[in-house]
């Protein structure tokens, strides 16, 4: 999939004010200081559309970007060690929760993993909660390039052994760095391939 356009269009803390219009939409979301806003703005080929921040859980909203006028990439807030307030963190998986099970336009959530971690109980217990859900799911590993292939290689198998404890068969699993491009078009086709399946059965 080629990127034609990405813009901005909404911010908001409330899953009925998200847009209206019936077309796919991609939620990305991670622990604070996953490089979710670098990712998304590698994909999109855009250095300023996500704002970068060196402070764990600078996004605290809603933020959708019409991508190529036919699909929506979703910024969704970190979780986990962000430096906010108790009934700020209250807020925020509210309005994650909310969106995840009320927003009707959600293809696909994508679940970003710093790959030089190992499995972390905050994420494995979140993709739990999206499969207790039946919410349909890839796992984006970032900071790929901080790696050597070797070290890579047994993270990501860590990673999916942990996951096969309680899963019968894996998600769709992406490996990419925001930093050389690694894993773009890999992510870019994946979308475009569901979106196309999705624009084959719609009447």
């Amino acid at each position: 999939m080629k990127i034609k356009s990405a813009s901005f269009v909404v911010s908001n803390s409330d899953v009925a004010k998200c847009p209206m219009n019936p077309i796919p939409e991609y939620a990305f979301i991670g622990r604070s200081n996953v490089g979710k806003s670098s990712l998304i703005n590698m994909l999109m080929n855009h250095k300023g559309l996500a704002k970068t921040s060196g402070k764990p859980g600078k996004t605290q909203l809603i933020n959708h970007f019409i991508v190529n006028d036919n699909w929506y990439l979703v910024d969704l807030p970190g979780y986990g060690y962000a430096k906010v307030s108790k009934q700020t963190k209250k807020k925020f998986q509210k309005f994650i929760t909310d969106y995840f099970l009320l927003r009707k336009q959600l293809v696909m959530g994508f679940v970003l993993v710093d790959v030089r971690h190992e499995p972390q109980k905050i994420d494995v217990e979140f993709m739990q909660w999206l499969g207790e859900q039946q919410l349909p799911f890839g796992i984006i590993f970032t900071k790929a390039d901080k790696l050597k292939p070797k070290a890579l290689e047994r993270n990501i198998e860590a990673y999916q052994q942990e996951l096969l404890e309680t899963w019968v068969e894996l998600p769709p699993i992406f490996v990419t760095s925001a930093t050389n491009g690694t894993g773009r078009d890999e992510v870019l086709e994946y979308i475009g391939s569901v979106n196309r399946q999705l624009s084959d059965v719609t009447p």
